[in-house]
């Protein structure tokens, strides 16, 4: 690289990292200043910086298209960027990007809706603090900053979620966040320190090159593999460790938006990160699949059943976090990658969207097509996606279980279509349904180079059985609860699942208790009859 070229890179990635350093330091003088005219400087100073870090990741993202066409030295800017303790690579950018345009997103929407809110002053220092913890955690390259990053952020979310203090279901869901934030942080720990023990070594780059040791194996890297998957399942509310999530819908929406559309992602965005370390399939990768499996069948069942938005809302975060780790198990890391990106532009959106959601209400709807309509389109769609993807098994990496979901998902949007729609209109709609599958491709093609290379890892007999049956769970329920509603069965199951099937309650009863002890408000709360385990507000 001749000299010009090496300032350059170092330029951007110096900007890459100031960003987030100024961040922090905004934070602390928003937090200081006490005077509105120089808060409100404060507040576009911020907008600029969120744009600042887009525009940096949009540079480092034009270097690395440059080198991988120029050729040379495929680690060049890599070892430009461990000069500052960064790791530049296309998941790293794809994050940044993500998190600083949502971040800008949200800032925007803050700025107005809190305008006249009392806790508007104490919304922006804790914001900054965790964005800027987020974008550190994306970029660094050394295990025990990541660490401490994923620390930091939910430190900062916790006084977000307690932006209202005079709330006492606000507080006591964030301090049941707070503790169950507090095991993952001991196990993140747990699994930096393991794959020290078998690397010797905190630096990522290091450990991804150490080939001998990686397919060597040890009991340390199981442990490791083990102890950031459940990590993992605690930061994404994967059941049985989600009724805090459920809870946390005190917090004003821009803080909702932030932990639905990024904060809860970082469980995924630990494995993209951290998958290369390991060989192959590992137990963590079993504990995701099954965790996140069930986590998916269960949780979209639950949000079908909801009637508050929010809480539906919620049950899809949970939902569709446990497709993502679903995903990573079965070793689709550039589908868990596309799928996390995707689900934070979408759930941003939702949540400061949803105070439209009674306008939207009080439009008429379309009748509800006949049962026996809906079938025919849903499975003429899902047959033609299933020839595609038969002719062009690579779209899905040659796995039956994404091909099964890809289906799914392709007749799943064709039962929607509308009763009074035209011949033409059905088949137009069912088109677009179909489209899903090309559009995937398209997608997988563009954000597969950003990936790691996988192609070694193997997937056991077990891992496809598993994967094939939570799908048919997922179908085989779904159409009992869509179609069977009359029937003693889906009425039974409507008013289970419409509880998540109590699966949180022997955990959300310890955080509870924990909760009102740290609260020192035990009173508050009492025992519902028939459920043990159950316990509620006093009137």
């Amino acid at each position: 690289m001749n000299p010009i070229a090496e300032f350059s890179s170092l330029l951007v990635l110096a900007i890459w990292l100031i960003v987030p350093v100024g961040l922090f330091v905004l934070a602390g003088l928003s937090g200081w200043l006490k005077n509105p005219l120089k808060l409100n400087h404060c507040w576009r100073i911020a907008g600029w910086m969120m744009m600042a870090s887009m525009a940096a990741s949009l540079l480092v993202a034009l270097l690395l298209v440059m080198q991988s066409h120029i050729g040379g030295d495929s680690n060049t800017l890599a070892s430009l960027g461990s000069r500052f303790g960064l790791y530049p690579d296309g998941i790293a950018v794809w994050m940044a990007l993500m998190v600083a345009f949502i971040g800008w997103v949200i800032l925007r929407f803050a700025d107005n809706y809190l305008s006249q809110d009392p806790g508007r002053d104490r919304f922006l220092p804790w914001f900054l603090v965790t964005v800027g913890s987020v974008l550190v955690l994306v970029f660094t390259n050394h295990l025990l900053i990541l660490a401490g990053a994923w620390i930091g952020v939910s430190l900062a979310l916790h006084h977000l979620l307690t932006l209202y203090q005079d709330r006492p279901q606000a507080r006591m869901a964030a301090v049941q966040k707070f503790i169950v934030s507090r095991v993952g942080d001991a196990l993140v720990i747990s699994g930096v320190v393991a794959l020290y023990l078998h690397y010797g070594s905190f630096y990522l780059p290091d450990m991804i090159q150490s080939e001998a040791a990686r397919a060597g194996g040890s009991t340390a890297l199981t442990v490791a593999s083990v102890v950031l998957a459940l990590a993992a399942a605690l930061k994404c509310a994967q059941i049985p460790f989600h009724g805090w999530l459920i809870r946390v819908m005190e917090a004003p929406t821009p803080v909702s938006a932030l932990l639905h559309a990024g904060v809860i992602n970082l469980g995924g965005f630990l494995w993209l990160r951290l998958f290369p370390v390991f060989d192959g399939f590992t137990a963590g990768h079993m504990i995701l699949l099954v965790v996140g499996g069930m986590t998916a069948v269960v949780a979209v069942l639950t949000m079908m059943t909801q009637y508050s938005v929010k809480h539906a809302l919620a049950w899809s975060t949970c939902a569709q976090m446990g497709f993502m780790l679903f995903e990573i198990g079965m070793g689709a890391y550039t589908l868990a990658l596309l799928h996390l990106l995707a689900h934070s532009l979408y759930k941003a959106h939702s949540f400061l969207a949803s105070g439209r959601t009674v306008v939207v209400s009080a439009a008429t709807g379309f009748p509800e097509p006949r049962v026996a309509s809906r079938l025919v389109w849903a499975g003429s769609t899902g047959l033609v996606a299933a020839f595609i993807l038969f002719q062009a098994p690579g779209i899905v990496e040659h796995n039956p279980v994404f091909g099964a979901l890809l289906v799914l998902a392709v007749a799943a949007a064709a039962m929607g279509i509308p009763t009074g729609a035209t011949g033409a209109m059905r088949l137009r709609l069912a088109g677009l349904a179909v489209l899903l599958v090309p559009l995937y491709s398209l997608l997988h093609l563009l954000l597969g180079p950003a990936v790691p290379a996988h192609e070694g890892f193997a997937i056991p007999a077990i891992a496809y059985g598993l994967g094939l049956a939570m799908i048919a769970l997922l179908a085989s329920c779904s159409l009992l609860i869509l179609f069977g509603a009359r029937s003693w069965l889906a009425q039974a199951l409507r008013a289970h699942f419409r509880q998540g099937l109590y699966l949180e309650l022997p955990f959300d009863r310890l955080t509870r208790f924990l909760a009102a002890e740290a609260l020192k408000v035990p009173s508050m709360f009492r025992r519902v009859p028939h459920h043990p385990f159950r316990l509620e507000e006093k009137s």
